[in-house]
């Protein structure tokens, strides 16, 4: 009797254990509990905790509340021209009714899956494979609108729905590849024409700066060197005028530059009348009394006898320069004598008579200017 008793105080024991256990409920945070009682929708558990009733409540399914990810496996699409492309998707949702998720569909995560794979057909299928890949913003648009207007009466709420990779077949990527190397390089041959462009530019712009540079600089050296030599020569003739020289002067300076005239290397014949070598060797005694000519009164400060020897040297380099002039000019004569027609092209000139060569009738015999 006694272990019947004993017995029975165990069953005891355990049975209020039981229902103790079974009538307190410890709900986590971001879950909620869907509770049935005798089969049907009693209450909905929060977080914390909650009291059942012992045999009767029974807890049907615990719904996590939290922002889930699901990535759907690869699925083939076929675009508007007719090509099967493998795309991934990626599906954000959340659980906003738990009673709603629990009875109004039987699994909610294979069909959104199967609701994503058809809505992603639609909107494949009426794009081309450029289009495809380019608007992957507008299909997710579409694809979240779509599911969350179906998924609302689910108590399910699509946040987002993201394409992860969009595979065309293999041969279409090789094409893809070939048709972007060439468009790369046709956009590094059109840079480097352009930089070619842009160089020869710059350096027909710094050529023609550079030009009009020198130009500039030439000009600006030549009008320097034009005002050097007008100031020069004004210099030289307000000295010539201050100093107001007679005729025999400018004689004296004609026969210091006859030298220089016979000189040049274009005076391959110069004819001279034979009586201009007999004047001017009398040329040297006339220049001798330069100083004592009216008129012709050195200033105050000039060597007269400097000059009368610097005038008698000039007449002698003078005469023997025209007998030089004069011998040549008979050894040509000599050359073409043969050639009649020679000899008439050599015509004499005519004489030029040394009063001319000296200052014309200011030195002729019979206008001699009287002496002081």
């Amino acid at each position: 009797m006694g272990a019947v008793v004993a017995v029975l105080v165990i069953v005891i024991v355990l049975f209020a254990v039981i229902t103790i256990v079974r009538s307190i409920r410890i709900v986590p945070q971001q879950r909620m509990d869907v509770v049935e009682r005798l089969g049907k929708y009693k209450r909905t558990l929060s977080p914390g905790l909650n009291v059942l009733v012992p045999f009767v409540d029974a807890v049907r399914s615990k719904v996590d509340m939290r922002e889930q990810v699901v990535s759907f496996p690869p699925q083939p699409v076929i675009t508007s021209d007719n090509l099967v492309v493998s795309i991934d998707t990626v599906l954000y949702f959340k659980v906003v009714d738990p009673v709603r998720a629990t009875y109004e569909i039987a699994n909610f995560l294979q069909a959104i899956e199967q609701l994503t794979v058809t809505t992603l057909r639609n909107v494949i299928g009426s794009l081309d494979l450029e289009r495809a890949l380019t608007s992957r913003e507008e299909i997710n648009r579409h694809l979240s609108t779509v599911l969350d207007e179906t998924t609302g009466r689910w108590g399910i709420k699509v946040t987002r729905v993201e394409i992860k990779a969009i595979e065309p077949p293999p041969s279409i990527r090789d094409s893809m590849e070939k048709q972007m190397r060439a468009e790369r390089e046709r956009r590094a041959t059109i840079l480097n024409a352009e930089g070619h462009k842009a160089a020869q530019i710059l350096t027909a712009e710094g050529e023609k700066q550079a030009a009009v540079l020198r130009a500039d600089g030439d000009r600006q050296s030549r009008i320097l060197q034009a005002e050097g030599q007008a100031k020069a020569i004004r210099t030289v003739f307000d000295a010539i005028h201050n100093a107001n020289p007679s005729q025999k002067v400018l004689a004296y300076q004609y026969l210091q530059a006859l030298p220089q005239i016979a000189n040049g290397s274009a005076n391959k014949v110069w004819i001279v009348p034979t009586e201009l070598t007999k004047a001017l060797e009398g040329l040297g005694g006339a220049l001798g009394g330069l100083a004592s000519m009216v008129g012709d009164v050195p200033k105050s400060g000039v060597d007269a006898g400097a000059v009368e020897r610097e005038a008698v040297a000039a007449a002698a380099a003078a005469s023997a320069e025209a007998q030089r002039v004069n011998a040549e000019v008979k050894a040509a004569e000599a050359q073409v004598s043969a050639d009649p027609d020679a000899t008439a092209a050599l015509e004499a000139p005519q004489p030029v008579p040394p009063s001319s060569a000296i200052g014309g009738a200011d030195y002729n015999g019979a206008n001699q200017p009287e002496r002081a």
